[in-house]
């Protein structure tokens, strides 16, 4: 399943309900970290994923668009919740977070990239580069530090053509990444239930791809979810790859849902927190599970859970 499925099927069973009727009196209800035990300072720094939550237009279009929220009413919301950032947004919505004092602690990269089109094609590297070298311009000038990218599916090729193919075109973006201080982060991604055929699914290649690249400013986006379903075995893939990973993305499993202990799903996200903060790692933590009750009360629990 896509993240477009995801959204299309979580629209279907009225998950979003409540984000239709999202008032100003809405948001001031919305659960208030200053109060029900903010992430103290030193602890992992959080993000949300906008796609979950947010809608494209200001204004309805669709039913699906009125089960989301504007960016505005979001990132208000947000910040009360007690996070830091919203990621995975375009460079016209930067202003819209940033005016409020948050971040976005990852960049959606250009039109010309998507999951199933990524750089392990060199016929793709022909728009791939300049377009990455423009949005890396644009991260630099707003101050965004991570900008993601995808490998790609297979079809039909071999994963060492697919790191070799990968590697030679990343190489021609990290010079201006370098100097940009901003970092390309490839998402590792599950091939056997959302994304089949997706190239970068296991932490080994990812973590080859890394070593060929060669670059300070080339890490993989570690999605403890995605991860889960195709490896298991997270918290030791965490501690044995953690000069790999730049980024890490959460979600239950099964069911890309709420991780909290009454759930039913099996990741143990206090563990795994404890285990990225003894790593020494130091940047954002990006909520993207599609919740199943109220969103912001949902987002809120998982704030707390990953507060370690």
């Amino acid at each position: 399943m896509t993240r477009r499925q995801a959204l299309k099927t979580i629209a279907a069973t009225g998950a979003f309900t409540a984000l239709a009727r999202v008032t100003p009196s809405a948001i001031a209800a919305a659960p208030d970290a200053s109060k029900s035990g903010a992430p103290a300072p030193g602890t992992l720094r959080q993000s949300v994923c906008a796609w979950a939550y947010v809608r494209k237009n200001p204004v309805a279009k669709s039913a699906a668009d009125a089960r989301k929220m504007t960016l505005d009413d979001f990132a208000l919301a947000a910040k009360k919740i007690g996070l830091e950032s919203i990621e995975l947004l375009d460079p016209d919505q930067w202003p819209v977070v940033q005016k409020i004092g948050l971040t976005c602690a990852v960049s959606n990269g250009p039109k010309s990239s998507t999951i199933k089109r990524g750089f392990n094609r060199r016929e793709h590297h022909t728009d791939l580069v300049p377009d990455f070298l423009k949005r890396i311009d644009e991260c630099a000038a707003a101050g965004i530090p991570n900008l993601i990218c995808f490998s790609g599916n297979r079809d039909g090729q071999s994963d060492e053509e697919g790191l070799e193919i990968c590697a030679d075109g990343l190489k021609k973006i990290m010079s201006a990444a370098e100097k940009a201080r901003v970092t390309i982060i490839m998402e590792l991604l599950n091939s056997k239930v959302n994304h089949k055929d997706y190239q970068c699914d296991r932490t080994p290649w990812g973590a080859e791809l890394v070593k060929r690249v060669g670059s300070d400013r080339f890490k993989l986006l570690y999605d403890i979810y995605h991860m889960q379903i195709m490896e298991g075995d997270v918290i030791r893939t965490i501690r044995e790859n953690a000069q790999y990973i730049a980024h890490y993305h959460t979600a239950g499993n099964p069911g890309r849902n709420e991780f909290e202990p009454i759930d039913v799903q099996e990741l143990n996200y206090p563990a795994i927190m404890r285990a990225i903060r003894d790593t020494g790692y130091k940047g954002y933590i990006g909520q993207e599970f599609s919740p199943k009750r109220d969103p912001l009360t949902s987002l809120a629990a998982a704030v707390k859970i990953c507060a370690v």
